[in-house]
């Protein structure tokens, strides 16, 4: 098939990559002239296994190409999909300008049938939206030519993407005509070879299905955060209770790590806009709005931790003269996805309390730059050049690096053995067996939070 996916960020550029390995014709757009040249040049603007691969292979066989004229790219394919951001507005709600906007070119330039498919994540209703705007256009053109909207919404993991799309759990095709459905069996029956798992429903209930989907995954984190935090005052430890509740069949154990709270371009932007949603239905969704209040009041916690142990001298900047080194900035491993990163809130937290930080993360330098500048020092080659003279390490970010580290070496190099673990990475009896001052998550610490 010949398709165009508009919007080359994460989910347009993985989708209109995938689309290609499957043997379709894809054109993948976009307004940014430098992303496209850089594309066209081999350079990958973001970081996901894989994908550099795929793009190189496709866009040498042909399969795939870049360009910045939308107006050619809709009228040479069948299928667009819009992949375009809907940012959080100061409201909560899904900013649907770009999606919208996109929408009104396809109307301007479609020259037969068309199928347009939201991939950007959309609040329910969205797909009326983009129908009128379509519509719009054509009767100001005063040409009349048959199009159908489609739901497509995507459930791409970051650091996964790549196998996510190509070996789904599921793939939800939000329609209202049969035809247009079986069209988009067909462009998705590659991926279905070993399990069919594509399910069609109406467009509003496809719509819904993403947003439900994130808030309940995000309610999930939340939850098990506030419980690592009532283990750590009744002397419980959350690595056992979660083994216990995991293994109850009606639970599972995905999403039960306890943690310095959820972050990325999904689940704060989704979480916000089904709260607003449900405003705008007169429906007060408390259960989602306390999911968000923990979630901010987690990505507190690590620097008050560490407050706690170097001692609150009652000076508006207690930390002055203290140095922490800080493993991990992006919002999870496998990216270099800074958006609602737990790492911005805790970093600003322990500047604000007059701390010197020194940084260190495989892929996302680049992008921590944008939020700190120079206010403080970047690793991204060795994770221990970080360490020397520092006063304790703090972990953000599980990636699998820092998971087995040389302890002899981290000891030898910090000025005093403290590590402040946000992602339970290791055993509180082997830290304190090896002389390191511990503290993680809901477990018992091996020092005192007092000095």
């Amino acid at each position: 098939m010949r398709i165009c996916v508009i919007g080359t960020g994460y989910v347009g550029l993985v989708a209109g990559t995938c689309f290609a390995e499957s043997g379709n014709n894809v054109i993948c757009v976009d307004v940014d002239e430098a992303k496209i040249e850089g594309l066209r040049n081999g350079v990958i603007p973001i970081y996901e296994p894989g994908l550099k691969e795929l793009v190189h292979r496709n866009s040498a066989e042909g399969r795939l190409s870049f360009t910045t004229d939308l107006a050619a790219a809709v009228k040479e394919s069948l299928i667009s999909f819009i992949a375009v951001g809907t940012p959080p507005g100061e409201d909560g709600s899904a900013d649907l300008k770009h999606v919208l906007g996109v929408a009104r070119e396809i109307g301007r330039h479609m020259e037969g049938f068309k199928i347009i498919v939201d991939k950007s994540t959309v609040p329910v209703g969205t797909a009326d939206k983009v129908r009128q705007a379509v519509q719009g256009e054509l009767d100001r053109r005063g040409v009349s030519l048959e199009f159908d909207v489609v739901s497509n919404p995507e459930f791409l993991k970051e650091g996964a993407a790549i196998d996510d799309f190509m070996k789904p759990d599921r793939v939800v095709i939000g329609a209202d005509n049969v035809r247009t459905a079986e069209i988009m069996k067909e462009l998705y029956s590659p991926f279905m070879r070993k399990t069919n798992r594509l399910i069609v429903m109406d467009i509003r209930s496809a719509e819904m299905t993403k947003y439900a989907a994130n808030a309940m995954l995000a309610t999930r984190i939340s939850f098990m955060n506030q419980i690592a935090n009532l283990c750590e005052l009744m002397n419980a430890d959350v690595s056992a209770v979660r083994e216990g509740i995991g293994s109850d069949s009606r639970i599972g154990y995905d999403f039960l790590f306890p943690g310095v709270g959820y972050g990325g371009s999904c689940f704060p932007k989704d979480v916000k806009a089904l709260i607003k949603t449900a405003e705008e239905c007169g429906y007060d969704f408390l259960l989602l709005k306390s999911v968000e209040q923990v979630n901010e009041r987690q990505k507190r916690l690590l620097p008050e931790k560490i407050l706690g142990y170097f001692g609150n001298n009652g000076a508006s900047r207690p930390l002055a003269g203290k140095t922490i080194a800080v493993w991990g900035l992006s919002f999870k491993p496998r990216t270099d996805d800074m958006r609602e990163a737990p790492s911005i809130v805790i970093i600003e937290r322990l500047l604000e309390l007059g701390a010197t930080v020194r940084a260190h993360d495989p892929e996302a330098v680049r992008e921590a730059r944008k939020f700190f500048g120079d206010r403080i020092t970047y690793s991204s080659s060795n994770q221990y050049d970080i360490l020397a003279e520092a006063d304790a390490l703090a972990i953000i970010t599980e990636w699998n690096e820092y998971r087995n580290p040389d302890f002899e070496r981290i000891r030898a190099l910090l000025r005093q053995p403290v590590i402040f673990d946000g992602r339970n990475l290791y055993k509180p009896a082997r830290m304190q067996e090896i002389g390191f001052e511990y503290f993680s998550l809901g477990r018992t610490p091996t020092g005192s939070v007092e000095k």
